[in-house]
């Protein structure tokens, strides 16, 4: 059984890109940096206890599910969105609802896929995808970063759904299960716009949103001094690939919600979103700056080409500028 499944191909970002193509299964047109904005997919955390690669865990989305969860929640689309501890349990319920006709979000580690470019494999578990049917032994994927129909046997399917390591999938999946006849952009767009400057300005805790910026900011300063340059340079690669690689990147993030907030301006009849849109474009360049003059440093280990206090300051400057942004987003009265 295959379902009739015209999937988007090659989003910027795996997790809305799943949902852009589930929604339009059920022929509901919407552009990923809407979902993105709807689902409040925004966000900034520096971790230190909790290790990816042996180094600080540094991300630059919500977790895994979130922005799914809330599009669904803001657009009046009842889901289901379940983990299983039992791999087979896994299996036969991923079973049962594609024979209902019903295309399914997975999570999923990405070292295994075996329809991914040996340049892509790493450890990272937070990669999205929807399995569209399954005839005998192997299912259909659709996959947002990678081209063509894909395929994978049952035994590759549960070995990627059960990855080891930070953040593992443990068999995650999810579904609509109901969609309103009618659905209306607007209403969802202000609560992603408000779930997100709540995020990044008025949580108490030190380590996300943009006092978790300055943190990373002040944690970066002391890593030669307390690691020496070779853990330094380690950690530094790893903030630089969570920027630019793993999950669509942080600066990446920055461009998707610029363009959500210009597409918001003319749903929403506010010509300031606009405004706002070429400020995070502006700040996204200034993460991929940043991006750029780490990664010089990592080349350059024994003796960094830039000191981590003049990255520490680029780092400071993205915290000031996503700070105006979202005090002027929170301003705004819709």
């Amino acid at each position: 059984m295959k379902l009739n499944f015209d999937h988007m191909q090659l989003s910027a970002h795996c997790e809305s890109g799943a949902t852009v193509n589930m929604l339009g299964y059920y022929n509901i047109k919407i552009s990923e940096p809407m979902v993105f904005g709807i689902g409040a997919g925004y966000y900034f955390g520096h971790l230190p206890f909790m290790k990816m690669n042996y180094s600080p865990a540094t991300t630059f989305r919500a977790l895994p599910g979130l922005c799914f969860s809330r599009a669904c929640k803001n657009l009046g689309i009842a889901y289901e969105r379940n983990t299983y501890s039992n791999p087979h349990k896994a299996m036969d319920e991923l079973d049962r609802v594609l024979d209902k006709g019903i295309p399914v979000g997975v999570q999923v580690g990405v070292f295994h896929l075996p329809f991914f470019p040996p340049e892509y494999r790493m450890h990272y578990n937070m990669h999205n995808m929807v399995i569209y049917g399954k005839e005998n032994d192997t299912y259909f994927v659709a996959d947002s970063i990678v081209e063509g129909e894909n395929k994978i046997t049952f035994d590759e399917l549960m070995r990627v759904r059960y990855a080891k390591g930070a953040f593992a999938p443990e068999g995650k999946m999810y579904y609509m299960k109901k969609i309103p006849e009618t659905l209306d952009f607007k209403l969802p767009a202000i609560r992603g716009i408000k779930k997100t400057c709540h995020e990044m300005l008025d949580l108490p805790f030190w380590m996300v949103g943009v006092k978790g910026i300055r943190f990373y900011a002040k944690q970066l300063r002391k890593w030669p001094a307390k690691k020496g340059n070779k853990v330094a340079s380690q950690y530094l690669m790893q903030s630089i690939l969570s920027l630019e690689e793993i999950g669509t990147g942080g600066a990446g993030y920055r461009f998707i919600y610029g363009a959500f907030l210009n597409e918001a301006a003319d749903l929403l009849q506010r010509e300031e979103l606009k405004e706002l849109s070429i400020e995070m474009g502006e700040a996204g360049d200034r993460w991929r700056n940043f991006s750029y003059q780490g990664a010089r440093n990592c080349k350059n280990r024994s003796e960094p080409e830039f000191s981590y206090d003049l990255l520490a300051d680029i780092i400071l400057d993205c915290a000031d500028r996503e700070e105006q942004i979202f005090k002027k987003l929170k301003k705004i009265k819709f």
